[in-house]
């Protein structure tokens, strides 16, 4: 399992490889909250260790909020893994081109982050832990897809993916 820490600055780099531009932090914190339900979906297994909190705009993971500049992650990262690089490619073909705003929508579809805010007021950010189990259960909706193959996975013959 990797590092949110490694696992956001390949975030950062490979979206200002594939756009020219910089991300801004509210994506990047709904992508790494995408890529961590991506891999549930495919996998069952979760891309890194790291905790979401259930803010009013979406899924913010804390221990990035205190580690992003203007240049990506304050702290030397590492590298990840050809595996996580796959999952995380798949998530910024499929919502990278999103408005941040948008994502912020999308993510308050997801169970995870509703369970997280239940007693909270729209307008209180909110700090209340996102469990991964639940996580896992807005994995189970997804149909995950794959932007190499530009296909989705229940379409492939076989199995196997990773």
């Amino acid at each position: 399992m990797e590092k949110v820490l490694n696992v956001a600055q390949y975030i950062y780099e490979e979206y200002k490889r594939i756009t020219g531009e910089a991300i801004d932090e509210m994506k990047l914190h709904k992508l790494l909250y995408f890529a961590q339900r991506e891999s549930l979906a495919i996998t069952n297994t979760p891309l890194f260790e790291g905790d979401f909190e259930g803010w009013k705009y979406g899924p913010v993971c804390k221990e990035i909020r205190t580690s992003i500049t203007l240049n990506g992650i304050l702290d030397a990262t590492d590298d990840i893994s050809d595996e996580c690089k796959y999952v995380i490619n798949n998530v910024i073909h499929q919502y990278g081109s999103l408005a941040s705003w948008k994502l912020s929508q999308l993510s308050h579809r997801e169970t995870s982050w509703k369970n997280a805010r239940a007693g909270l007021g729209e307008e209180e950010n909110g700090n209340i832990k996102i469990k991964l189990d639940d996580i896992r259960e807005d994995a189970k909706k997804v149909r995950a897809y794959d932007h190499v193959w530009d296909m989705y996975y229940d379409e492939f013959e076989d199995e196997t993916f990773l």
